[in-house]
């Protein structure tokens, strides 16, 4: 079955969303489509239909596509745990630590799950659209790769090449990377996809007649900078805050293995809501809430907010009457101990916690992975609430005895006696209007002024951004030249 993939002159010029946009061009025109992602290096991660875990950025071009996320779109997911070493996920599930040597080492194993995953995906849909990884000239990776050229080569499919103009230097980007590929990798490149621009195409015009000359390439199009698109990023944290006035201030640690931070995304897009994401060696303003998020090493990153300062920080704006909210490993921080007796997320040892939440916390093997419904446990009307669970350890101790949820039966989180400080594993908890707005009223949205606003469906979101990603494709890049590519038939024409 027909396979397109898209790389990338960098890592950020833009391959996920274009993926996100095709898939969801396709979709909408009634073709059997699905996203594919080789190998992904992210903290940011979904829990998939078949048990499984896979990036945050490929499920959200499963959704593009209307289909729930599997793990064969991404079969290999690396989850750094140090600056050399990775949690390997091999079709959803773990497989083990390795360090950065022995997994370049082990990545010609790991090319027998990536390309029976895309046999196993292309038995099912009509049309793949894969998504690179980094560069495909990245030289010093090119020995056993299958992020890039390496599946390429192997699924025999053709490659569109995005660069990022907003960055500068685009026409070098395109060319440069042409450059130091191999021959037969030039041939599979079928031609340049510019994103980001801003401006008069006119004035650029110029530049893309001398590409194709250069190259005999064509520009397949030439995508818009889309002002205020927010979507599920794959890795990176914006710090940029919100900065509206009146608004409930919440800032947000960036830990060095910090995860899921789309958790916050509804709270960008509320309009009473302040949010700044607090990065290393930054002044820590004062707020009306601490949320600390989720991370792939607890004890780590527990030790890195000691270096920085937090819990002097935390203990200060507890005094204040601020509140303090963690989720997943940001809940197992508030408690006395984090203790990893097996080295699962790194050397094995204690770590003392804030000591905020009268529980501990044991790392076991075994993760847990599973979507979850049921409703808060503090508001009067038992407000519903949906999210997911992805997590190593097990709490225990007297402060579970006050849950924040209950989830299909079981309790979850803690909430202290004196209501300033709450914790959940669940991820995804802000997605839901109505359990979004009970959290916010929890922590103090109400005191913010009037005229807070309510929260944005985000599922909603999602949705309308990807039908803009839909709209994009159609306007500003050459579809029929597109669909002869993928062997399918003109628009409008029946196969």
């Amino acid at each position: 079955m027909p396979t397109l993939m898209i790389q990338g002159t960098t890592s950020d010029a833009g391959k996920t969303t274009v993926v996100a946009a095709l898939c969801r061009w396709l979709a909408r025109q009634g073709v059997s489509v699905a996203p594919f992602k080789p190998q992904n290096m992210a903290l940011n991660s979904a829990v998939t239909v078949d048990g499984g875990e896979i990036g945050r950025s490929t499920a959200l071009q499963a959704l593009a596509c209307g289909l729930e996320p599997h793990s064969d779109m991404n079969p290999v997911l690396l989850k750094p745990q140090s600056d050399c070493g990775a949690q390997v996920i091999l079709r959803g599930k773990v497989h083990g630590n390795m360090d950065a040597l022995d997994y370049h080492t082990y990545k010609a194993e790991a090319m027998a799950s990536v390309m029976a995953a895309w046999t196993a995906l292309s038995r099912r849909y009509d049309v793949i659209i894969a998504e690179g990884a980094g560069s495909p000239a990245e030289i010093n990776l090119r020995a056993n790769d299958i992020a890039n050229m390496g599946f390429a080569e192997a699924a025999d499919c053709p490659v569109l090449l995005v660069g990022d103009i907003d960055k500068g230097g685009v026409f070098a980007q395109l060319v440069g990377t042409l450059e130091l590929i191999s021959a037969s990798e030039q041939a599979r490149i079928g031609g340049f996809i510019i994103n980001r621009f801003r401006g008069d195409i006119a004035l650029l015009k110029p530049g893309l007649n001398w590409l194709t000359e250069r190259t005999g390439k064509p520009v397949v199009g030439v995508l818009p900078y889309l002002h205020g698109l927010v979507i599920d990023s794959e890795d990176s944290v914006s710090i940029t805050g919100s900065s509206r006035a009146g608004a409930l201030k919440i800032i947000v640690p960036v830990l060095p293995r910090i995860s899921n931070h789309n958790d916050f995304d509804p709270l960008r897009l509320h309009p009473g809501v302040d949010i700044q994401f607090i990065g290393p060696d930054q002044l820590i303003p004062p707020a009306d809430v601490i949320l600390l998020p989720g991370s792939k090493s607890t004890r780590h990153d527990l030790t890195w907010l000691r270096q920085q300062g937090w819990p002097d920080a935390i203990q200060k704006h507890l005094r204040y009457g601020g509140k303090v909210f963690g989720i997943c490993g940001g809940f197992q921080m508030l408690g006395a101990a984090v203790r990893d007796p097996d080295g699962l997320e790194g050397e094995a040892g204690d770590t003392e916690g804030l000591g905020l939440l009268d529980m501990t916390t044991k790392m076991v093997t075994g993760k847990q992975l599973r979507e979850v419904t049921g409703h808060l446990a503090f508001t009067a009307g038992s407000t519903p609430l949906t999210g997911y669970e992805m997590h190593n350890g097990v709490s225990t101790g007297a402060a579970l005895e006050r849950p924040m949820a209950s989830l299909d039966g079981k309790s979850d989180g803690a909430i202290s006696d004196d209501n300033q400080i709450m914790g959940t594993y669940v991820h995804a908890i802000f997605d839901q209007p109505e359990a979004c707005n009970a959290l916010l009223q929890w922590c103090g949205l109400n005191a913010a002024g009037e005229g807070a606003g309510q929260a944005v469906d985000y599922q909603r979101h999602r949705q309308q951004q990807l039908d803009r990603l839909g709209d994009m494709v159609e306007e500003h890049l050459d579809t029929e030249w597109l669909r002869q590519l993928l062997g399918l038939p003109p628009q409008g024409l029946k196969p």
